[in-house]
């Protein structure tokens, strides 16, 4: 089992430089992948992608690369004559047009690490091989974390699949008296009406036959059991599981919905709130699951 939330880190030395790539998830239905990297290197994009779909087949994935440039040659991008120069031409290119020109120190960041930026960093060819095997242990540190949330994930769904279990039993055991509970209680009611009817009157017999038929639930019951043995199977399998276990909780938490609504019991009732309020929580967990 994996966990769609997950963090891995990797750095790396690169040009002289330092180069950081982190990758991180949360929940999503399917793959939401979004990467972050110098415009310089955004070639590179489709060789990150596909790295990352290996490791990961749902969540919403981040993936930041940064390039720390050698000390110094930040500064080495630009130089005072080069940035005077570009002033220069802009001032008299308005000039020519008649706008006046009015330079602030905005327009003077702009136009100086418009110079640098290009000679701060290499290539994206230069820079394929290093920054792929960086990527790679940060993919690795990343799915290494989402595995280790499933271990947890896992332990935490069989403790709540023997609480569901319990529930399910609880319902079973109960659901064989609801039938002779309510001819008890029938038959009361007809003698304090003053109807002294035999208990083997057809009329009794027949009106007890389809409330025993109404509120069987044993249908219900037999496959909520078959669904939980799926689902615990499921967990256990080293395939994709969220969209299957979505399913699977789906169609238990129709057969709760049926149990709930047929018993006409107050004990079976009150199982079934448990029930369902504990799928609730599972469904929840199982959001994190990929």
């Amino acid at each position: 089992m994996i966990s769609m939330t997950g963090y891995g880190r990797a750095t790396g030395g690169l040009a002289g430089g330092t180069l950081t790539v982190q990758v991180s998830s949360v929940n999503r239905r399917t793959l939401d992948l979004s990467i972050k990297l110098p415009e310089e290197w955004e070639a590179l994009e489709p060789a990150i992608g596909a790295r990352v779909r290996r490791a990961a087949a749902r969540g919403k994935v981040h993936v930041d690369v940064e390039f720390t440039a050698p000390s110094g040659r930040e500064e080495a991008g630009w130089s005072d004559e080069g940035v005077g120069a570009a002033l220069d031409r802009l001032a008299s290119l308005a000039d020519s047009r008649g706008i006046p020109f009015e330079p602030d120190a905005a327009l003077l960041w702009q136009v100086a690490n418009s110079q640098r930026s290009g000679a701060a960093r290499p290539t994206a060819e230069a820079v394929e091989s290093d920054l792929l095997k960086v990527i790679d242990e940060a993919i690795k540190s990343f799915a290494a974390m989402r595995a280790r949330e499933g271990t947890s994930l896992l332990t935490d769904f069989t403790a709540r699949i023997a609480v569901l279990r319990g529930h399910l039993e609880a319902v079973a055991g109960r659901a064989p008296a609801v039938a002779p509970a309510y001819r008890a209680v029938l038959l009361k009611r007809l003698r304090d009406a003053g109807l002294e009817l035999n208990v083997e009157d057809e009329r009794v017999l027949r009106e007890i036959a389809l409330f025993a038929d109404r509120c069987d639930v044993s249908e219900e019951v037999t496959r909520f059991r078959s669904h939980l043995e799926q689902f615990e199977g499921l967990l256990k399998s080293d395939e994709e599981i969220g969209r299957k276990a979505d399913f699977i909780l789906q169609e238990m938490g129709r057969e709760a919905n049926t149990i709930g609504s047929k018993a006409n019991d107050l004990a079976i009732a009150k199982a079934v709130i448990e029930l369902k309020n504990e799928l609730e929580r599972v469904r929840e967990q199982m959001a994190n699951v990929e």
